[in-house]
């Protein structure tokens, strides 16, 4: 990998495997290379064939990488089915091997966390699949769970996209506004901030459609079962029309 030569990393992955050479770390980069190289699928069936060779310490961040590729492959049901098994780990208290806390690690620098910032995680990226079956309704009702858990910026311009998405554009305005208004945790952060500025574009350029519909459905309403299907307007002249007429 130092070499940048991946698909040799991959041989040397596979041999180490086979030869139970640290297999639990060798599975696991070798699926990350895979996935860099559009070889997600083949990384699938890898994990799936070989996990059982690695620790029981290791699945939880093999389970972490699968989501990843399911993700990628658009094997959208799949990363549901797992993204739920992980949470009810959780509710178990089997997460973590049993610790309130983890050390994970992000472009080389270590941190921890904790079960309540893992549970929300899993929350946001199950509606977020959600999102992609166009089911939003669960998807709503599992980003607004995620926000209960541990707010931040993201699942909150998540949150509003669903709504837009149900074309309950006040309550997603509301939402978006929280971190353009810096309310949430991570409104400072200048992707979040950037896309809840093309969301509020999008609601404007969507609302006034939706008030025009509105506006005609209160006007068919008006008319009612027993009234002519003509516009107010013309009962209004119509009377008046009639006498000259006359």
């Amino acid at each position: 990998m130092v070499e940048k030569d991946p698909e040799g990393a991959i041989v040397l992955f596979w041999k180490a495997i086979n030869g139970g050479d640290k297999v639990d770390s060798a599975l696991k980069d070798m699926a990350v290379v895979m996935k860099q190289l559009d070889r997600a699928e083949e990384a699938i069936e890898a994990i799936k064939s070989f996990r059982g060779l690695c620790s029981k310490q290791s699945q939880e961040s093999l389970d972490n990488v699968l989501i990843d590729l399911y993700k990628k492959c658009g094997r959208v049901d799949e990363q549901i089915e797992l993204l739920k098994r992980k949470l009810r780990l959780i509710y178990q208290g089997e997460a973590f091997n049993g610790k309130p806390t983890k050390t994970a690690r992000s472009h080389g620098k270590k941190f921890q966390v904790s079960v309540k910032q893992e549970t929300a995680r899993l929350l946001g990226n199950l509606g977020w699949a959600y999102m992609q079956k166009a089911n939003y309704m669960m998807a709503e009702v599992v980003f607004k769970k995620a926000q209960m858990i541990d707010p931040d910026a993201n699942k909150a311009c998540n949150l509003g996209q669903c709504l837009i998405r149900q074309a309950r554009y006040e309550e997603a305005h509301l939402v978006i506004e929280q971190v353009l208004e810096g309310k949430i945790p991570g409104s400072g952060d200048t992707k979040s901030r950037k896309r809840a500025e093309e969301l509020i574009e999008e609601l404007k350029s969507t609302m006034p459609k939706a008030q025009f519909i509105d506006g005609i459905d209160q006007l068919i309403n008006v008319w009612g079962p027993n009234r002519s299907r003509r516009l107010p307007i013309f009962e209004e002249i119509s009377p008046v029309r009639d006498q000259l007429s006359c």
